[in-house]
């Protein structure tokens, strides 16, 4: 089943947007964009597919920074936002702009229009999210994350907008990292208090598999912080947040432990190779909302 575009609202993390090279780069919102487009690259899991990298390769020669790379058609894209930003424009009209250039018919809005910055503090010093995540390949302990500017910062319209909705299906969290993609999102001004107040349903799917995260620092950051890195350890961090956990077939015997903590949970394949193993569990967890939605005004 796929969602009709008035049926769904994607929140993307804008902690890890920074200028760089002249350019207003939102690596979150252009990995969903270009995803949810048809055109991204699924072998790297950024980008655009089929891309080429002769601005870089000339970039190099004049001895210009190359650490955080661009390909050629993306540029238009960073290009297109910096201007618009430059006359004023909204990053969630931005935002808005570019899906509707790409055909994107779904709705992807930025957390918030103003500046909210992941700052990782390591033990290295404190480190821009970039910087750590690209430049530094994660490599320096973490010590803890902070998000400049949040607290100040309110919600995007469309995201504030849906919040007030008392007929949302469900509020899904994505198995991205806890601490460097949904932390964000959460720390801006109320959100965390409206997401626990909201009628919905709130299901998380588990970012970590046997201990190890599938792609990223997940499980080395839950660990460096003192967490447990496993699917109940996620459950303990989203305690208080969410309804329900989708947990991996691997992680059964963490059912029961997670249950205790008050959630319902789905042990299921959360493995996603291919697009029918996408729609799949995007289906599930469709379903698992349905189902505690029915529960909990029963």
């Amino acid at each position: 089943m796929q969602l009709p575009p008035e049926e769904l609202l994607v929140v993307g993390n804008t902690g890890d947007d920074f200028v760089h090279l002249g350019m207003n780069i939102s690596p979150d919102l252009d990995t969903v964009m270009y995803w949810m487009a048809g055109l991204n690259d699924a072998t790297r899991g950024w980008g655009l597919a089929g891309e080429t990298w002769n601005f870089m390769a000339s970039l190099e020669r004049l001895g210009g920074s190359t650490w955080f790379m661009l390909g050629d058609r993306d540029l238009a894209t960073h290009v297109e936002r910096t201007q618009r930003l430059s006359r004023g424009g909204l990053l969630s009209d931005v935002t808005a702009y570019l899906c509707e250039r790409l055909h994107v018919r779904h709705h992807i809005v930025p957390m918030t229009d103003e500046n909210v910055r992941t700052v990782v503090h390591t033990d290295e010093g404190a480190l821009e999210f970039q910087n750590y995540f690209v430049r530094r390949q994660c490599e320096p302990r973490v010590l803890h994350v902070e998000f400049q500017g949040a607290k100040h910062a309110s919600p995007s319209p469309a995201f504030s907008a849906a919040l007030t909705r008392d007929n949302l299906g469900a509020i899904a969290i994505c198995p991205s990292n806890p601490l460097l993609s949904v932390e964000p999102i959460l720390a801006i001004s109320d959100i965390r208090q409206r997401i626990e107040r909201h009628r919905a349903p709130v299901v998380a799917v588990s970012p970590i598999v046997g201990g190890h995260t599938i792609k990223g620092p997940a499980a080395k950051i839950f660990r460096e912080l003192g967490l447990e890195p496993s699917a109940l350890g996620i459950a303990q961090y989203y305690a208080g947040l969410i309804d329900g956990l989708v947990i991996d077939d691997i992680d059964a015997d963490l059912k029961r432990p997670i249950e205790a903590l008050g959630l319902r949970v789905v042990v299921t394949n959360t493995i996603m190779k291919t697009g029918p193993d996408q729609a799949r569990l995007a289906n599930e967890v469709i379903d698992f909302s349905a189902s505690l939605l029915e529960t909990l005004h029963a």
